[in-house]
């Protein structure tokens, strides 16, 4: 604003010079001194015009610098919004994870346990137990010793009833944990979609905050061309112009940046999205192989292993059957990963599977108390393979994927995962 006026000043005052220039030198008739007066007043007329002209650029200005704050804003909005939402989903996250964690220690439990029941069923099956508890109190030698008896007696049957309660309490918690991964599993998806269309809105402000400044950019395009008549103004807005177009370009990079932001998330999405669909087909592909392979099931190498009775596994309420997905005993472990690639290593199964040779195979390490040896089954992270091979440190819920390279190995680590026994 002082430049526009220091140059009108200017302009004004080298008019009035000229016009003096020119009176100095006009002729002295009266012709000559109405003709220079003309002049002055045109002059002034247009310096008046172009300083109309500038505040409505000013006012222009101040307006879309308005619009862009507006704008700003927005996007601050959405930003923080999409912050909570991430926020909330790396929660369920978390709380998904501890469950798993929950659910393997009572599996662990549920484990341990099992071998103390079947001793005492064994021991009750070849005793009766009302005869063994009758013929202990019947030996006694003394009241006092009698007394004793029957006392031991009632602890016993009392931590026989103690155990199993127990030991139904822990596969109850089970179930019940199984159903509090599979709700905040849905919350997760909710929370997702949520962020989905959080970002959809972002890439709204985006798109008007670009078409806004394409109409800045326009409008200033606009008063360049209409000023560039006065040369005393021009440098000044192009001044302006230039400091307007380098915040414009200034804006439309951070919009360029958010805009990839959005999309690699985008893509994390989709890409998510698209494991979870080949998991499905996987599982889909694995249950018709299963039953093709029971075609030829004398064919394979595995096939007495495979023939082994499969554990039933704890009732599952109807409200978590899923129709649309393959169907097996689900189970949560600890994994890890181990390699034939080592010194000293043979490369053959305990199955007589020969890793080496076939570095590509897909073949798990497992427990046979909790998994079978020779079934098929569907590893979360890692496709379906065959419980081929036993491992000293692989007890109770615990597996070990076989992966052909050591780098391969570091890179999966020790996670839990999702295990689906499909026959």
């Amino acid at each position: 604003m002082k430049i526009l006026k220091r140059m009108t000043l200017v302009a004004v005052t080298g008019m009035f010079f000229t016009a003096g220039i020119t009176e100095t030198h006009a002729q002295s008739n009266e012709e000559a001194l109405q003709s220079t007066e003309q002049q002055l007043k045109e002059s002034e007329k247009a310096v008046q015009q172009k300083e109309k002209e500038k505040q409505s650029i000013d006012t222009d200005v101040k307006a879309l610098q308005s619009e862009l704050d507006s704008l700003h804003k927005v996007i601050s909005d959405n930003e923080k919004e999409l912050a909570s939402t991430e926020k909330k989903i790396k929660e369920a996250k978390s709380m998904i994870e501890k469950k798993k964690e929950e659910i393997v220690e009572l599996q662990e439990k549920v484990l341990s346990r099992k071998d103390i029941i079947e001793e005492r069923l064994v021991a009750l099956q070849h005793d009766d137990k009302s005869n063994a508890m009758l013929e202990m109190v019947m030996n006694a030698e003394s009241f006092g010793d009698l007394v004793a008896r029957m006392g031991a007696a009632t602890t016993l049957l009392s931590a026989d009833n103690d155990i199993l309660k127990q030991h139904q309490q822990d596969l109850d918690q089970i179930e019940k944990d199984k159903k509090e991964i599979d709700k905040q599993e849905k919350v997760l998806e909710e929370e997702e979609a949520n962020l989905k269309a959080k970002k959809a809105e972002l890439e709204s402000n985006i798109s008007k905050q670009t078409a806004a400044l394409t109409k800045m950019q326009e409008k200033y395009s606009a008063v360049v061309s209409d000023i560039e008549t006065a040369s005393s103004e021009k440098a000044s807005l192009q001044s302006q112009l230039a400091t307007i177009q380098d915040k414009i370009s200034a804006e439309q990079k951070a919009a360029k940046e958010q805009a990839e932001k959005v999309a690699k998330e985008k893509e994390v999405a989709a890409q998510a999205e698209k494991e979870e669909n080949q998991r499905q087909t996987d599982l889909a592909t694995a249950k018709a192989e299963v039953k093709q392979e029971k075609k030829v099931e004398s064919t394979k190498p595995v096939s007495k292993t495979e023939s082994k009775p499969v554990s039933k596994p704890a009732s599952k309420p109807a409200s978590e059957s899923k129709p649309d997905k393959v169907s097996g005993k689900e189970m949560y472990v600890q994994s890890t990963a181990y390699t034939a690639s080592c010194a000293g290593c043979s490369g053959k199964t305990a199955t007589g599977i020969d890793l080496k040779a076939n570095p590509h195979l897909k073949v798990i390490a497992v427990d046979p108390s909790v998994i079978p040896l020779g079934s098929k089954v569907y590893v979360e992270g890692y496709g379906v393979a065959v419980a081929g091979d036993t491992g000293g440190a692989i007890k109770g819920y615990k597996i070990d994927v076989f992966v052909p390279s050591k780098s391969a190995a570091m890179s999966w680590g020790r996670r839990t995962v999702k295990v689906t026994v499909l026959n």
